[in-house]
């Protein structure tokens, strides 16, 4: 989102719709969850679409999410490390849509890579 200018016409009518259907209650109650399931060593994020979205951008919290899911010994995602390398971030984010699809989550329910990481 950074790199893109102001919208107009038709995409800004679309984003404002995704932009009104963002429910802050929502967040909360997946925060939490997320929290109750990782621990509280993932850090919290800002509040707010923005906030919630970097906090997930790494991918580090969505893999530790996706292992917290599975037994002891048995995690889908071997090596979890934050970088600041853009490809590394979307290499985790990636690992961890396999291991949802994997876990049972249908590839239709599923986001893609590039959206999450720039706050589509």
């Amino acid at each position: 989102m950074a790199n893109r200018g102001p919208s107009y016409g038709l995409s800004r009518e679309v984003q404002q719709k995704i932009d009104r259907q963002y429910d802050p209650e929502l967040e909360q109650i997946l925060v939490r969850w997320i929290l109750g399931q990782c621990g509280g060593d993932v850090g919290q994020p800002a509040p707010g679409r923005d906030g919630f979205q970097q906090w997930l951008k790494d991918g580090t919290v969505l893999c530790r999410l996706i292992n917290s899911l599975h037994p002891r010994g048995q995690a889908p995602v071997a090596k979890i490390q934050a970088s600041a390398m853009a490809f590394k971030q979307m290499e985790q984010i990636s690992q961890f849509l396999q291991a949802a699809e994997r876990y049972g989550i249908a590839a239709t329910d599923i986001f893609q890579t590039v959206d999450l990481w720039e706050g589509e």
